[in-house]
């Protein structure tokens, strides 16, 4: 359950004090703000206008200039807008919700953690969340590289990302019913799991252990490479070659695996394989069994 604070339980004996419909300039216009209420404000030129702020609300709020929220604790928006110049906004901040806002800068989320997010629109998220920890997305759009590197503790849903490198260097990362159009995405990550979800993007989930992958469509050049434990369950994989090279790997795939390339062991099973490589000089072809419509396969080489 989301933390609330006094003000959203509705106690009439605590009076807020609120900023209603003002134009806030300068820097640390409102530096320190505590207990307080931000509607229809606008946070125009001048440089951390929230910095050390706690425990605020903010409704329709708008954030013009740079590093609105740096150093924050137990804030709460809706319906706000980060514009392109709010950039680096939200860093060192810890329990922070937002819904049905739009942030148009880059850089947003740095070193922050209890972070909430519900129907938000990214337009420019290149660099966002970057070594961010307890973070839940839900119906979240975003279009940008290294999103969410470094970051932990991720459970997204209804989430639509467009944007290379994503999640590098992650852990303990759950997503569902989502879509992620991302190049050398899950690199370097560890304990991932996706589930129902649509994946497209060469080069997936190198160098990386633990990697599930559930019920997902998933096209990949050269995909699935150097894993670790990787599992894939009711998963199709199409126009995926030279798949699971160096791999150790647990695959359940309908329908056809255009190609394989030495994985150094495990289970595979596809309705066909269009090509299977397992060269001697490379790998153990014995520490990998490869099963079509229940059948074992055999290297091409």
């Amino acid at each position: 359950m989301e933390a609330r604070n006094q003000h959203e339980t509705g106690d009439p004996s605590h009076q807020r004090p609120s900023t209603r419909q003002e134009r806030l300039t300068g820097e640390r216009a409102a530096f320190r703000a505590h207990d307080h209420d931000f509607v229809d404000t606008t946070f125009a030129d001048g440089e951390s206008p929230l910095k050390h702020a706690s425990d605020i609300n903010l409704t329709g709020a708008l954030f013009q200039w740079k590093y609105p929220l740096w150093y924050s604790e137990h804030v709460r928006m809706q319906d706000c807008t980060l514009f392109e110049m709010a950039r680096s906004g939200i860093w060192y901040t810890h329990d922070i919700t937002i819904r049905d806002s739009t942030i148009e800068a880059p850089k947003t989320f740095r070193r922050s953690s209890g972070i909430r997010l519900r129907h938000v629109s990214m337009p420019n998220a290149d660099e966002t969340l970057w070594t961010c920890s307890d973070i839940d997305l839900e119906g979240v759009t975003a279009q940008g590289d290294y999103f969410g590197k470094d970051s932990n503790g991720i459970h997204a849903s209804d989430f639509n990302l467009s944007g290379n490198y994503a999640f590098d260097g992650g852990c303990d990362i759950t997503i569902e019913h989502s879509r992620l159009l991302s190049k050398d995405a899950f690199w370097n990550t560890h304990d991932v799991t996706v589930k129902d979800s649509y994946i497209y993007g060469e080069y997936l989930g190198w160098n990386s252990r633990n990697l599930t992958f559930e019920n997902c469509t998933i096209e990949s050049l050269q995909g699935l490479c150097y894993i670790e434990n990787l599992t894939l369950r009711r998963c199709k994989l199409l126009n995926t070659t030279l798949a699971f090279e160096y791999s150790t790997v647990h695959a359940q795939v309908d329908g056809r695996i255009d190609s394989i390339l030495n994985p150094s062991g495990g289970v595979i099973s596809a309705d066909s394989v269009g090509q299977l490589t397992l060269d001697p000089a490379c790998i153990d072809p014995a520490r990998t069994r490869v099963e079509c419509a229940g059948q074992e396969q055999t290297s091409a080489r």
